[in-house]
């Protein structure tokens, strides 16, 4: 089952295109995406968290320096706060460097009498509403190949070159605190960690590796043909990895157990995610983690939790027994974002902060209740002012949605509201010690045994 594949009209081209791109160098190398599964062991041990975060969909015309610098900078911000709250090393993982392609509901897009294919990502056609435009072109991903390397060219120099030292990024963190609504709110936490950073100096301690940061890419694994194309073996173990990004997910429209995507998953050695939507069937994360992590390993296999606020303390408590009881050790992550989609008067799709803000608290809350790890997040974001989610601590009305409304598909975080996200979550890492978040409330599922 191939879902959500383009329907290529020309299969010599798309056979030309694959051709290069098998020959061209990888993206990331295989040392990388082993290194991210050491790293994404801790989380599953409870020792570590995940931030994930980036755009919905990246486009052509986004891959500038100074977007990038956006989108780093932000997830570098926000995780000197987690960091600091939770006591735990957190892993930096962009939404970058490949998220060109877009599942989408309907293969057709209708406005009026006239219909056309829809737009599913500047990898396989355009945004204008065209019939030049939506005709899919396998060369697009040629183009999202060469886009990549901009984009890692941009943040791996970032990352290196002292952009990145913790020290320029509490600074960062603290002019956000003095500008924000939140101050008061927040002060503490900045305060703690430039105290901290204070000690370290007097102590004499070798400050050389707070000057740079590890980050990783990833993206949804989802034009088959390009993830293929990509797909290296080791020299070193003889094993396969999909060298497009250093950690793929399947989403909710491609997970299907016996499809494509996961198959594909299942055979490259890659960490990997799933997205759990709210109709996620215990039995199905059993055949997730028999066909994605038959040997239980951790740091192979994330679960991104999408349930909406709503449904998400009814859902999740299920799931994580299933996969306990299976003896798996795997990475529960929170998406906040997909399950809280709303449409506004204006037509805006758009999210709330304050329903973003509901699903990780009980997501937070049920791992609690469970005695398991409620090991991070996952949000699109950018480091922009745009107005696309409404609410926060520098509020966003909903008639201020049309105001810089960008996005190529979902609606984002800007860069107030992923901080304000940060910080709130930082209160609920810490809530245990200081009593901030009250008592979690039990399970749903567990009130009813």
């Amino acid at each position: 089952m191939n879902a959500q594949q383009p329907d290529w009209p020309d299969p010599d081209l798309l056979r030309a295109v694959t051709g290069r791109l098998g020959a061209a160098p990888p993206l990331v190398f295989a040392e990388e995406c082993d290194r991210l599964r050491e790293r994404l062991a801790a989380v599953a041990r409870g020792e570590g968290l995940l931030l994930q975060g980036g755009d919905c969909a990246e486009t052509f015309s986004g891959v500038t320096a100074d977007a990038v610098r956006g989108k780093l900078r932000t997830l570098l911000q926000m995780a000197v706060v987690l960091s600091h709250a939770s006591g735990l090393p957190v892993v930096k993982v962009g939404r970058m460097a490949g998220q060109f392609a877009k599942p989408r509901s309907s293969p057709v897009e209708r406005r009026g009498a006239l219909t056309l294919p829809s737009y599913r990502g500047d990898a396989v056609n355009g945004r204008e509403f065209t019939a030049p435009a939506r005709r899919p072109d396998p060369r697009r991903m040629e183009r999202m190949y060469e886009a990549s390397v901009a984009t890692l060219n941009l943040v791996r120099a970032h990352v290196r070159g002292g952009f990145a030292d913790l020290r320029q990024v509490q600074g960062w963190n603290e002019e956000f605190v003095a500008g924000s609504p939140l101050a008061g709110r927040y002060a503490r936490t900045a305060g703690e960690v430039s105290r901290a950073l204070a000690f370290l100096r007097a102590s004499g301690v070798d400050q050389s590796r707070l000057r740079t940061a590890e980050f990783f890419v990833s993206h949804e694994g989802l034009l088959l043909d390009y993830e293929r194309a990509l797909t290296r073996v080791d020299e070193r173990t003889g094993r396969a990895y999909a060298t497009s990004g250093h950690l793929l997910w399947v989403g909710e429209r491609t997970r299907q157990p016996d499809g494509a995507h996961i198959d594909f998953l299942s055979r490259v050695h890659n960490p990997v995610a799933v997205k759990l939507g709210p109709g996620t069937e215990p039995d199905t994360v059993l055949r997730y983690l028999d066909r994605l992590d038959p040997a239980r390993t951790p740091g192979r296999l994330t679960f991104v939790v999408r349930a909406g606020a709503e449904r998400v303390r009814d859902v999740l408590p299920v799931l994580v027994e299933k996969a306990r009881a299976e003896g798996a050790r795997v990475g529960w992550v929170c998406d906040p974002m997909h399950g809280n989609t709303v449409t506004a008067p204006s037509g805006h799709k758009t999210r709330d902060f304050s329903a973003i803000w509901a699903e990780v608290r009980g997501f937070v809350e049920v791992h609690r209740a469970l005695g398991s790890h409620p090991g991070g997040i996952h949000v699109e974001l950018t480091g922009e002012d745009v107005t696309e989610c409404t609410g926060g601590g520098t509020p966003v009305r909903a008639a201020d949605l049309p105001l810089r409304y960008t996005t190529a598909c979902d609606p984002r975080l800007n860069h107030a509201q992923s901080l304000d996200l940060a910080f709130h979550l930082a209160e609920l890492y810490t809530a245990p010690l200081r009593g901030l978040a009250g008592e979690p409330p039990r399970p749903a599922a567990a009130a009813a045994d």
